[in-house]
């Protein structure tokens, strides 16, 4: 299957890709021939692909030395639950402005006092007429600075148990209401902000699934996360989506060729076969892969991405799955960064203290290595991702805790 995939998707870029399109005349004609997201439905303007096959597809663009679709929070988690839980009225609204790069979407979930106790969240809405009021604060909102739209969780009832008081919302990012405050990292980036709502709104019709049913779309979210997260990279040149980052306008071929240049900066590499080859091929010229310690070191990594595939590849055949495929590729993701810092640094030796240009090896070893400590916490801490496969998939006995129908309003508070 993944052959006929890899033929089919290559011989429409062969025939259809131009290095002097535009990102956004490139990014419509992946749109219109439906393989921006293949394996949403088709009803969502997908193709009802499996999750393997849209890998194979997404690989095929890097073979091609082709821009990839729209990457993002909107491609990554806003369109797929929009497509499991949207009205049709929702889909035709946000997923043709994700799937052709016209808006980006961040996830307003995490609060200072509700983070891996997500259920435990107190941003406030409260229905006004036909219109949502919001008042809150979320933080660790991944490219909240670029963003169009938010995916909100929000508690709109809050005498109800914490998990069923939760709403979930498409909420606008450019009003008044909304302010968003990036947050520097130690690798010198903003990948991050806070976001702060004081009177933001959204349409009671932005309202994604039920009133009280957020918990249950979050999920969706938080599965599509954790698979995203533990799926890989495809290794495809990209740029930013939405009307902030601009950059629909930029040249598919320039595109292409500033990916390929070793360089420090914008996010930490994807950890994948890519990256692997890339570190690989760094160490046999600086003469590492003749020390059998390091040897080990090198096929433990190649292992671990192995093993990682196999997982995800099991999650597609309903008789293998055991219904933790998700959280263990999360849990795989942090310890593959781990390892890639540890191969990295191996590999270039003390230049890996440096980066941008006063590196003499690759600067992205050293924002990696920076950056390596981000997966465990992110996207569910790995403790959580523990619980969740003890509790949910092993049966153990649940934390201590008050009783599960106890009102929100009745919990003590996080301060």
């Amino acid at each position: 299957m993944a052959d006929a995939v890899e033929e089919e998707v290559g011989n429409w870029i062969d025939a259809t890709y131009d290095p002097a399109m535009t990102v956004g005349e490139w990014w419509q004609a992946i749109f219109d021939a439906g393989y921006s997201h293949p394996s949403l439905p088709e009803n969502a303007y997908g193709k009802g692909w499996s999750q393997a096959m849209e890998m194979s597809a997404m690989r095929t663009f890097a073979a091609k030395d082709a821009v990839g679709p729209p990457p993002g929070l909107g491609y990554m988690l806003a369109a797929p639950t929009i497509a499991d839980h949207g009205t049709p009225e929702q889909i035709e609204r946000f997923l043709p402005a994700i799937l052709t790069g016209t808006e980006a979407w961040c996830q307003l979930f995490s609060e200072p006092g509700a983070g891996s106790d997500l259920a435990g969240l107190q941003t406030k809405g409260e229905l006004d007429g036909d219109e949502w009021q919001f008042t809150g604060q979320k933080v660790w909102t991944s490219q909240g600075h670029i963003a169009d739209m938010g995916m909100l969780v929000a508690r709109t009832d809050p005498d109800k148990p914490k998990h069923r008081g939760l709403t979930y919302f498409a909420l606008p990012m450019d009003q008044t209401g909304v302010e968003v405050r990036p947050l520097k990292e130690m690798t010198g980036r903003a990948f991050f902000s806070e976001v702060f709502m004081d009177d933001a709104r959204c349409a009671d019709d932005a309202m994604v699934g039920d009133r009280g049913d957020g918990w249950r779309v979050a999920n969706t979210t938080l599965m599509h996360e954790r698979a995203h997260i533990g799926g890989g990279s495809a290794g495809f040149a990209a740029v930013n989506a939405g009307s902030k980052a601009d950059a629909r306008g930029k040249i598919c071929g320039e595109v292409v060729e500033f990916s390929k240049k070793k360089r420090a900066g914008g996010t930490a590499p994807g950890v994948g076969m890519k990256l692997y080859q890339r570190y690989l091929e760094l160490a046999q010229q600086q003469g590492r892969t003749d020390d059998p310690i390091f040897r080990q070191q090198v096929m433990e990594l190649y292992t671990m991405l192995q093993v990682n595939r196999l997982n995800i590849q099991r999650s597609r055949v309903k008789s293998q799955r055991t219904g933790a495929e998700g959280n263990i590729a999360k849990l795989y993701d942090s310890a593959i960064h781990h390892a890639f810092r540890e191969f990295g640094l191996a590999s270039a030796g003390a230049d890996g203290m440096l980066s941008g240009e006063s590196s003499a090896t690759d600067p992205t070893i050293a924002e990696l290595a920076l950056f390596s400590l981000a997966p465990s916490i992110y996207g569910g801490t790995n403790q959580i991702q523990k619980n969740i496969i003890g509790e949910r998939v092993l049966g153990l006995p649940k934390e201590p805790g008050p009783d599960k129908n106890t009102p929100f309003s009745e919990l003590p508070k996080n301060q």
